[in-house]
């Protein structure tokens, strides 16, 4: 392990307990949900969480974007407290299951506290191999900028090299994302960002827009990507093109091009850096051996995360990226267990 050291990576996300539980289609119907779908919960899909617990045999996991990525990339290192999160829960047991949950997977976990509002949870709907989302941030919400300021946060800003966060926390505090952002910038470090779900890009737009000339990388998935590039007016529904376009957009650190990471299931992952595009190829599992795609995309990025920290290439940050994701979609949630095998 090359140069690893506490707090080498700094995140912001939502920190969420994923009541996860395999249903019908008539219960997303029920509830007006798309399968392979992310949202957030309308006071329609509120009753939803305590029917998957009581009628559905729900299981509960430590969920939330970074903090999944995060738990996969602390796995595939095997070096606890390279990774440091950042986000929001309320004072409840499902923040305790959150803590615990995170620290047992070695995520160096700095919650905010909220007296007032419930730890956020994230309704998972398996039907089949697909999954959809419904996320009730609650207490997610209530991150402030003061969190991070704080003397004892703030050495963690100053320690970290590498700052990852998702395009979900752009609903929560643009404050606290454009003050990590702008860190980065002066240090000449590295500032990444998810998409998230094409919602992201669809309705929070502005906020996106003040982010974007600070994202050195940007992960997306095909439908994320392509409600980005109708929202940008690109023209073209061509992901290559897409891929190109986000690259070129503004960027103000100026010594590095942006790099956009486009994955796409079972298709090839596509690369974009420098102008061009390099193409990486999955290799399909049978269906018979795919459990749950929720959590694809985010070990996907804890894989990529953990090779870039070890100053590794592209090649295999996304090699692992590919290999991390296989893993997670053969097991129910964003879990894992046992010592990785990826080699580098």
């Amino acid at each position: 392990m090359t140069n690893l050291r506490d707090g080498l990576l700094l995140g912001c996300g939502n920190p969420l307990l994923d009541i996860s539980a395999a249903v019908d289609e008539q219960f997303l119907a029920k509830y007006e949900m798309l399968p392979n779908n992310a949202i957030l919960a309308e006071e329609k899909h509120m009753p939803i969480y305590k029917e998957l617990v009581e009628e559905c045999n729900a299981e509960y996991i430590a969920g939330g974007s970074v903090q999944n990525s995060f738990r996969v990339a602390q796995w595939v290192l095997q070096r606890p407290n390279v990774a440091v999160f950042f986000g929001c829960v309320g004072e409840d047991k499902y923040s305790d299951i959150l803590l615990e949950k995170a620290t047992q997977d070695g995520v160096n976990v700095q919650y905010q506290f909220c007296k007032d509002t419930p730890t956020g949870t994230c309704a998972v709907l398996i039907t089949g191999t697909q999954r959809s989302l419904c996320a009730n941030l609650a207490a997610a919400n209530s991150f402030t900028v003061d969190h991070l300021k704080s003397a004892e946060n703030e050495k963690y800003l100053q320690n970290a090299e590498y700052f990852y966060i998702s395009g979900f926390f752009l609903t929560v505090s643009l404050e606290s994302i454009l003050t990590v952002a702008k860190h980065a910038l002066s240090k000449d470090r590295l500032f990444m960002m998810n998409l998230s779900a094409p919602f992201i890009p669809q309705f929070f737009k502005d906020n996106l827009d003040q982010v974007m000339p600070y994202i050195d990388i940007l992960f997306g998935n095909e439908t994320e990507a392509l409600a980005f590039a109708e929202a940008q007016k690109f023209g073209t529904e061509d992901l290559k093109e897409i891929g190109l376009k986000i690259s070129a957009l503004p960027k103000q650190n100026e010594s590095r091009k942006r790099v956009a990471i486009i994955t796409q299931g079972s298709d090839p992952v596509l690369l974009i850096r420098d102008g061009t595009i390099t193409e990486f190829p999955v290799e399909k599992l049978a269906a018979d051996q795919i459990v749950d795609t929720n959590g694809a995309g985010d070990a996907f990025v804890g894989g990529f995360l953990a090779q870039l920290v070890q100053k590794r290439n592209f090649d295999t940050c996304i090699e692992c990226g590919i290999w991390a994701a296989r893993k997670i979609i053969q097991r129910s949630g964003c879990t894992f267990e046992g010592v990785p095998d990826f080699e580098a």
